[in-house]
């Protein structure tokens, strides 16, 4: 089949994903730092996964210069490069996966033999790129709750889910999500190798794999390699080494103090930086009921966001002073500043400042 390149189709994630960032894009916009939007920049992604936040900047920013993706899932770094030159091949296996699986629909057994047959082929990787790729997507697309989950010798094992007629393939996604990987380098591996791509105006967003809040919510383990405390610790030491050298970034990760009042592992780790709780919504759980709101963490390195603290605060008249930055509006006498902004300035640096 000939399938025509999407026109005016904006990319979208492809998978399934435990843990996508879709819902925290509004709060990613609130924190980008305000370079970004006035000349062209780097766009450095260390941990992909479904590419929620890459789409979502590849379209709305087009003064990003270049962009870099990475990610120690090879399998995930496989597909990601074969929907980039081979768009037409997958769609194509994906189709038969699509129509076969749906043909099962009514027998449930035999749906799910077909299930663990394309699982333990996936397993096997002795299939051409193309269909090896397609197997990727068909068990994202198929299994519990998107989640993708291996064990220690790289096998998936995440069992079949209970959705009716998934789709399995998208092709005019696919097609999009093709033409925007045209602008984007792909690379597999350590994130720290993502330095080496990074110019004088750089945004790296970072998605690691959150910290779980039991011993039964972890799900960090979707590469043979665990990412433990030690890698959070390695991580934060890359992020202080990225502001040392005056580039931008943004990290998400989970709110263990939200579970645990006493656990204040990121708040110390990350505690040169702002550190923003958010609310999100929890879907990954084998009991709805334990599914819900709760609070993520957004951490940006703070002394690229307050620029205004250069100033004397006190003459200022601000907005966004909440926000990880501050905006200069114009000039005041501090006796035109309303209240509420002067509530938490003590009386002495009032009149201090209207000298």
């Amino acid at each position: 089949m000939n399938y025509k390149m999407a026109e005016n189709k904006i990319a979208k994630p492809f998978l399934k994903w435990a843990g996508g960032k879709t819902q925290l894009i509004p709060e990613i916009e609130k924190a980008l730092p305000i370079n970004i939007l006035k000349a062209e920049f780097t766009y450095i992604e260390p941990f992909i996964g479904s590419g929620a936040v890459l789409f979502w900047m590849l379209n709305k920013f087009p003064n990003i210069k270049k962009a870099i993706i990475n990610d120690i899932n090879e399998d995930l770094i496989y597909t990601y490069k074969t929907i980039a030159s081979r768009p037409q091949e997958l769609i194509s296996f994906l189709e038969i996966f699509q129509n076969e699986f749906h043909a099962l629909d009514s027998n449930n057994e035999v749906k799910k033999l077909y299930y663990y047959q394309k699982r333990d082929l996936y397993n096997s990787r002795e299939c051409p790129q193309s269909e090896q790729a397609a197997l990727f997507i068909f068990l994202n697309r198929t299994c519990f709750n998107g989640l993708y989950r291996v064990n220690r010798k790289n096998e998936y094992n995440v069992p079949m889910g209970s959705y009716i007629k998934p789709t399995i393939s998208d092709k005019e996604n696919i097609l999009a999500v093709s033409e925007a990987l045209q602008k984007v380098e792909i690379l597999s591996g350590d994130f720290e190798q993502t330095l080496d791509y990074a110019d004088n105006n750089s945004l790296f967003y970072f998605d690691p794999p959150y910290k779980p809040l039991s011993e039964t919510s972890s799900f960090n383990s979707y590469a043979k390699y665990e990412f433990n405390d030690n890698e959070q610790i390695r991580l934060r030491d890359f992020c202080k080494k990225l502001d040392d050298l005056d580039h931008n970034w943004i990290l998400s990760n989970s709110d263990v103090r939200g579970k645990d009042k006493n656990d204040n592992f990121f708040d110390d780790l990350y505690s040169d930086f702002k550190i923003k709780r958010i609310e999100a919504k929890r879907n990954i759980n084998a009991n709805p009921d334990k599914r819900g709101k709760l609070t993520e963490l957004l951490i940006v390195n703070k002394k690229k966001y307050l620029k205004a603290l250069d100033f004397n605060k006190y003459d200022l008249f601000v907005k966004n002073y909440d926000k990880p930055y501050w905006t200069l509006i114009e000039k005041v006498p501090i006796n035109n500043i309303c209240k509420f902004q002067l509530k938490s300035i003590p009386l002495f640096q009032l009149r201090k400042n209207t000298t």
